[in-house]
């Protein structure tokens, strides 16, 4: 006797809760799985995880502008709390105006920004890859912008978007360069960050080359810039920065869709209809574009990118990519080290890059030893 045919049944609910948080998607009222969970025990979760979400960036807003306030205010020209908000505010004396506006404010808004670019772009690279060490300066990202920048302000005597085009590409090209490397029919995310830590190395052996070799008040500049510093960024640097920042923040915007796919893996988003390795390459080559213009202007920034997409997912709750509050914890963590460098310690001034270097090899330690015991 044949066997009889079952009918295929319709997807188990849980497969549409799964693919409903993974791609937004709506789920029908009607769906209740075996746990009882339905379309509007889901939209409640979304609802708590939205305000969650919206909670930790307001915080972390307010927090930003109360660390302003107290950088444009503390100095040797020390401008009181409520005469900076009434230069702020459109009032104030000459004097007042012009340390806030000319001297202190610039130097906030590059910290805040420039902690906003790196912390983006190590969401993206965490996401994207799977991997909590996948970030531009451990892999080599950093590195490669800065070689590219020291070989523009040492071999052409170059700077401004010129410098910016030379991080870039090199950035890029260490990162196609990292890609196939650690291609095997397929990207492993191990694979990828342990080529990036070669390349690294390679990277700044190259630098060092080059300030070894060049005559001594060229290397002393170009030494200064790759410890990482928002001193001098101003003017047209500033805008190019700003501007740059914003239209690949616009980009994520349209992108970031395809992130909670691929952190699924990729067999799991081409089952939800996104072209994994598209769609990673995109996202990689904001992330770069990211890294480059950060780095063109203020130089290699320590473990911002690394840091500040770990907190934000922690605060967020879940392990997605948390591209806002991720965005809030780097320009407050990058502020908060420019200001600390400056006036935590009478008398002696730290670049933003060594800050943020003495908080975050703590943190990598740290982040390896957890790893281990996670897998032991």
């Amino acid at each position: 006797m044949a066997a009889a045919r079952v009918a295929p049944g319709p997807p188990a609910p849980g497969d549409r809760v799964a693919r409903s948080a993974a791609t937004g998607e709506r789920v029908d009222a009607a769906g209740i799985d075996a746990a009882g969970i339905d379309a509007a025990a889901i939209g409640a979760v979304r609802r708590a995880d939205r305000r969650r979400r919206v909670a930790v960036v307001l915080v972390g807003a307010g927090l930003a502008a109360a660390i302003a306030l107290a950088a444009l205010s503390f100095g040797a020209a020390g401008v009181t709390p409520d005469r900076v908000l009434s230069v702020l505010l459109g009032g104030g004396e000459r004097i007042d105006r012009f340390v806030v506006f000319e001297l202190r404010l610039p130097r906030i808004l590059a910290a805040l920004v420039v902690g906003v670019a790196f912390a983006l772009a190590g969401a993206v690279f965490q996401s994207t890859l799977r991997n909590p060490l996948a970030s531009p300066d451990i892999l080599g990202i950093s590195a490669g912008a800065s070689l590219g920048a020291v070989w523009a302000l040492l071999g052409l005597g170059a700077g401004g978007a010129i410098v910016a085009g030379f991080a870039f590409g090199g950035g890029l090209v260490v990162a196609v360069v990292i890609w196939l490397a650690a291609w095997r029919q397929g990207l492993h995310g191990v694979r990828f960050v342990l080529v990036g830590v070669g390349m690294a190395y390679l990277c700044g052996s190259t630098v060092a080359w080059l300030l070894a070799r060049a005559e001594v008040r060229e290397a002393q500049t170009a030494l200064h810039w790759t410890v990482g510093s928002v001193a001098d960024v101003r003017g047209d640097q500033l805008w190019l920065l700003a501007v740059g920042t914003a239209a690949c923040a616009v980009v994520l915007a349209f992108l970031t869709r395809a992130l909670r796919p691929l952190a699924l893996g990729d067999d799991h988003a081409r089952a939800l209809g996104v072209r994994a390795d598209a769609a990673r390459v995109a996202l990689l080559v904001v992330a770069v574009a990211l890294v480059a213009l950060a780095t063109s202007v203020a130089g290699p920034i320590a473990f911002v990118a690394l840091i500040a997409p770990a907190v934000a997912r922690r605060l967020v709750g879940h392990g997605g990519a948390a591209l806002g509050a991720a965005a809030v914890v780097g320009g407050v963590l990058t502020l908060g080290a420019d200001v600390a460098g400056q006036f935590a310690i009478p008398g002696f001034t730290a670049p933003l890059g060594i800050v943020t270097g003495v908080i975050g090899a703590p943190y990598l330690l740290w982040l390896l030893a957890r790893t281990e015991r996670t897998r032991a």
